[in-house]
């Protein structure tokens, strides 16, 4: 399929294949569009609002998914992570973010770091 997308956030028509891309890229691309909407839209971003977005696109995603994005977005002003990137924070922890080795080679930067001073 092809996913074609124009918001108020996009000052042109941008094309994304969706074929290309594996189930976890899917998701999140299927979840941070339901969001953008949700915002969009001025509706609350919400677990609920956001799996009836995807359901009303068509689409399924992983029960998990709302619930992580309505518990990130609770703390953090949307409109911050739209306009100014790297306002959201850095990428998650786990499994995503390279699980325990990735932990493991930020500290150890974290050392050369001070000891560098």
């Amino acid at each position: 399929k092809t996913l074609c997308l124009h918001t108020s956030h996009t000052p042109h028509t941008q094309t994304f294949i969706m074929e290309n891309l594996t189930a976890t890229q899917k998701e999140d691309m299927i979840v941070g569009l339901a969001t953008l909407v949700l915002h969009d839209g001025q509706v609350d971003v919400t677990a609920a609002n956001i799996n009836a977005v995807v359901a009303a696109s068509g689409n399924s995603i992983q029960a998990f998914w709302g619930g992580i994005v309505e518990k990130t977005l609770a703390s953090v002003d949307l409109d911050d992570v739209i306009m100014k990137p790297g306002a959201g924070g850095g990428p998650a922890g786990g499994a995503a973010a390279g699980g325990a080795a990735g932990g493991e080679a930020a500290a150890e930067e974290a050392k050369e770091e001070e000891s560098e001073e």
